[in-house]
């Protein structure tokens, strides 16, 4: 058997990967995004051809670009033979090995993240594993997270979570690299790790479920659990349906005037610009969600679904990139795009809001009565956080809104991203706002009183 050679396909923005494995003439694909058009390009670049497909589970946090590549490849496309889906796929099996040019690659059933979860072991030159395509199962220092099917399943999965973790570790060897493909930021995994690259000896000192009986690991588990976007319930079924290739066709142009008729009309129209940007001057009522963050997720998670949605940009490629970043999760096609600057896009006089740090905010305080508001999720508020602060996490905040007291609105969250989006749906509403775009570890060294539930 031939040795292979592996790709990481990064989608950082929602803390994903994808994997392209060949043996030098002949490829397979595990967990492939929706954009098929970069897959397509590692292909094209080792010239080699796609022959099978494999899914690890139906993703809750993006839509699959599987059954997309398939056909427009001829690969076989592998789905568990347990999960109910509504397109004709190859069913695979707990057990079941399929041949890929030399590479062999066996199915090795993994409940807990979803209840059909399939891992798949990549075999080395000797015939035993060397590498296995663990998905949303046994992560990086963490596993996938149970409670993305609902809570009556919750407590199930995590049992069954923590005996896949425990059966990869039973049947790999220490030597198996581990390629997941959540752990990055996604969502989905339980809790996050910095690591980069892991194997399953390491994991065996490392990770909860590894570590920890199973009561321990599940109680420690679900305490650490927190939201998680409200686009996901869309997704799995979206994905069981079969969704079609995503279109990157540029959205209708925007002309000044009908930006300035759907700002009136109360649409979220959404300036991509940086955080910094933004506050120093942009159109009233326009909302910011900064191509330099995690845009889909945010923007996914707040936006209604089928809602009108209007990009500005600076440049069309910015555009581009938005539309990229949220095709992944069915937001496939903006109402309309414009681009240029603030000043195209309204008659009306440019609005702005200070940015300050957490030095700022200790000295306002010092000086006067202001609302500190953290829009960080609760779990990361009770951790820790500034003494005498309102907790609204970012979703919850335009329902909300109302419940803040009345003064001068500090927002923060932990690096400055989402407090940035908060302070534009705040500055929306009229409402006198500060960005503290700063760390939240330097809010201490401040001089703020910082206090943990």
């Amino acid at each position: 058997m031939q040795g292979h050679h592996l790709d990481v396909v990064e989608t950082p923005t929602l803390g994903d990967r994808s994997y392209v494995v060949h043996d030098g003439s002949t490829a397979f694909v595990v967990d492939p995004q929706r954009d098929i058009d970069r897959v397509l390009a590692v292909l094209d670049r080792h010239g080699v051809e796609l022959t099978d497909v494999f899914e690890t589970h139906l993703h809750n946090d993006y839509l699959t670009g599987g059954l997309a590549l398939a056909r427009a490849t001829g690969a076989t496309y592998h789905v568990s033979a347990d999960d109910q889906v509504s397109f004709d796929r190859e069913p695979i099996r707990d057990g079941d090995t399929v041949a890929v040019g030399d590479l062999c690659v066996t199915a090795i059933a993994t409940p807990g993240h979803t209840f059909n979860h399939l891992s798949y072991a990549l075999a080395g030159p000797d015939g035993t594993a060397a590498t296995v395509f663990s998905g949303g199962s046994l992560l990086f220092g963490a596993t996938g997270r149970p409670d993305l099917l609902g809570d009556e399943h919750t407590h199930e999965l995590a049992r069954l979570q923590h005996a896949s973790a425990r059966r990869l570790a039973a049947t790999l060897g220490d030597h198996v690299e581990l390629m997941p493909t959540h752990g990055f930021g996604s969502f989905c995994a339980a809790s996050q790790s910095n690591a980069t690259a892991s194997t399953i000896g390491h994991e065996r000192h490392v990770n909860p479920a590894l570590v920890r009986d199973e009561a321990s690991y599940v109680r420690e588990l679900l305490d650490g659990l927190d939201a998680w976007p409200s686009y996901y319930v869309q997704m799995s079924p979206r994905n069981a349906a079969g969704p079609g290739a995503a279109s990157l066709e540029p959205p209708r142009r925007a002309e000044p005037d009908e930006v300035r008729r759907r700002l009136a009309a109360g649409e979220w129209v959404v300036d991509l610009r940086n955080r910094t940007a933004f506050a120093a001057g942009h159109a009233p009522r326009t909302l910011n969600f900064g191509l330099d963050g995690s845009v889909a997720t945010y923007l996914g998670w707040l936006h209604s679904d089928g809602a009108p949605l209007t990009l500005l940009a600076e440049t069309a490629d910015d555009v581009a990139t938005a539309q990229r970043e949220l095709v992944r999760i069915g937001i496939d096609q903006p109402t309309a795009a414009a681009t240029g600057r603030p000043e195209d896009w309204t008659a009306e006089p440019l609005e702005s809001f200070p940015t300050a740090t957490f030095d700022d905010l200790a000295e306002a305080r010092g000086q006067r009565q202001v609302v500190v508001l953290d829009v960080r999720l609760a779990k990361e508020h009770a951790a820790e956080h500034v003494h005498g602060s309102v907790n609204l996490p970012l979703h919850e905040l335009a329902d909300r809104i109302g419940e803040l007291p009345a003064g001068e609105v500090w927002v923060h969250c932990q690096s400055g991203y989402r407090a940035s989006i908060a302070a534009s749906m705040l500055a929306a509403a009229r409402r006198a706002t500060v960005a503290v775009d700063d760390d939240f570890v330097n809010a201490a060294g401040s001089g703020l009183p910082v206090t943990g539930d």
